[in-house]
Parts: C-alpha cells; sequence; structure tokens
C-alpha cells in the first residue's frame, strides 16, 4: 500500500518530463502520460480513490515542471 502510494506521488510527475524530454513537446509528453495512466485505470491496477487523485496531482506538478523545463531551454 505505501510503495503503491509512493509510486502515485512520484511517477507520472517523471515521466510527464521524461516524455517531455524525449518527444521535445511538453503537450504530447503530457498525453502519453494521461493515456498511460488511463490504460493503468482501466486494467484494474489503480483502484482507489485516493491513488487516482494523488495520480492527478502528480501528473499537474510534472506539467508544471516540464514547462518550466521547456521554457528555460528556449
Amino acid at each position: 500500500m505505501l510503495v503503491k502510494l509512493l509510486l502515485a506521488v512520484f511517477l507520472p510527475a517523471l515521466l510527464v518530463v521524461l516524455f517531455t524530454r524525449v518527444t521535445y513537446n511538453l503537450y504530447v509528453g503530457t498525453a502519453l502520460t494521461i493515456a498511460l495512466f488511463i490504460g493503468s485505470v482501466i486494467k484494474g491496477y489503480t483502484v482507489e480513490w485516493y491513488i487516482i487523485f494523488i495520480d492527478i496531482l502528480s501528473i499537474i506538478a510534472g506539467f508544471l515542471y516540464a514547462r518550466k523545463m521547456v521554457r528555460k531551454f528556449r
């Protein structure tokens, strides 16, 4: 349970940053992360509502950080 909570906090934000760096596009990186998140919910890996909420907050935090990172490189 604690592992799922820690992964929900850090993994989506890291995925947004990673996909943004790989694709050179903030919105594509965020869309890929959201697609993976929706896939995990559909498959049943994420069933608790608070884990889903933490995942969403982490995606938002990753988006904001990646946006700051992209602005820095331009």
